[in-house]
């Protein structure tokens, strides 16, 4: 059974970076991996997500250009390397696992894929 788990979230500071992981119970071969974010008050968001072989990424127009996803399936993780953070960036982030046919394509569009595994979050909050 596929289980999930983040860490790497913290307080950082305007401008500052952090390092997201998601590490899998099993094998993530079979998986594209999407994270996601949730703001007190405000829907989940979409953020970025890597298909199974990690040729195909994704990344939500909010966050192009300050973040980049990397997998290392030897080690059934995901990374989400956070870059530039910003206050609007604070939000409990959460990983999830796509079992896809697709080896190179991903999407975080709920309306094209659905994400049956999820991870319980880890905070993130950019402050001064």
């Amino acid at each position: 059974q596929l289980q999930l788990v983040e860490s790497g979230g913290g307080l950082v500071q305007p401008g500052g970076s952090l390092r997201l992981s998601c590490a899998a119970s099993v094998t993530l071969d079979d998986y594209a991996i999407g994270w996601f974010r949730q703001a007190p008050g405000k829907e989940r968001e979409g953020v970025a997500c890597i298909g199974r072989s990690g040729q195909g990424t994704n990344y939500a127009d909010s966050v192009k250009g300050r973040f980049t996803l990397s997998r290392d399936n030897a080690k059934n993780t995901v990374y989400l390397q956070m870059n530039n953070l910003k206050p609007r960036d604070t939000a409990v982030y959460s990983c999830a696992a796509d079992r896809t046919p697709y080896p190179n394509f991903c999407t975080v569009d709920p309306r094209m894929r659905r994400y049956d595994d999820w991870g319980p979050g880890t905070q993130v909050t950019v402050s001064s």
